[in-house]
């Protein structure tokens, strides 16, 4: 389990195909944190540590099926590409976001972006059958980022992002048109599941 509340960007370091995908992270994580056969959320992704680098070199490598790379965007992914990354909620830790459980749903693409005061407002399209878990005021994890939402118009959702989330994550490097992890809140899928019947 996590929050959605990044703790470091990483960067891709190498990707390598070996019947399933090896990729390679570079880190500001001390190597202790990062356990063999640990977890670890890459762009909301949880993904389990398969090797790492010591502790003056701190990289980490996971290894994605192809079911993974078709569902998320470590598809696209490439050396360079930045990553959010947050390791696992520990009991007693602060829930500073909401529950979040690293199995990502879908991708939204953004739509379009404009500064509104200090802010960034952008508008995120989900796909159809995942819109009607997204509700005003709820919860969704765009990228692993936990993110209130401000307001729905069928398959469509507009978030603020302040300065510090923008600088601190990888909500800086979008652009409308590029693609985002999108988990849906765990409360709203069970009472949909519920009401539904």
């Amino acid at each position: 389990m996590f929050t959605g509340i990044v703790t470091d960007v990483g960067q891709v370091r190498q990707i390598e195909k070996r019947g399933d995908t090896h990729i390679v992270i570079a880190t500001h994580y001390d190597m202790e944190k990062l356990p063999m056969g640990g977890s670890v959320a890459c762009a909301g992704t949880c993904l389990t540590i398969v090797e790492r680098g010591p502790k003056e070199d701190l990289w980490f490598a996971v290894t994605a099926s192809a079911e993974t790379l078709s569902k998320t965007t470590m598809g696209t992914w490439k050396a360079g590409t930045p990553v959010n990354l947050e390791l696992p909620l520990k009991v007693g830790d602060e829930l500073g976001g909401h529950i979040v459980s690293g199995h990502v749903d879908g991708l939204a693409e953004l739509v379009s972006m404009h500064t509104e005061g200090e802010s960034t407002r952008m508008l995120f399209a989900a796909p159809k059958a995942l819109s009607r878990y997204i509700a005003e005021k709820g919860s969704v994890a765009l990228d692993g980022v936990s993110l209130t939402v401000n307001e729905v118009d069928d398959n469509r959702f507009g978030i603020n992002i302040i300065p510090h989330t923008l600088s601190v994550t990888t909500f800086g490097h979008l652009q409308p048109g590029m693609k985002v992890n999108l988990e849906i809140d765990t409360i709203a899928r069970y009472v949909a599941r519920l009401v539904k019947g």
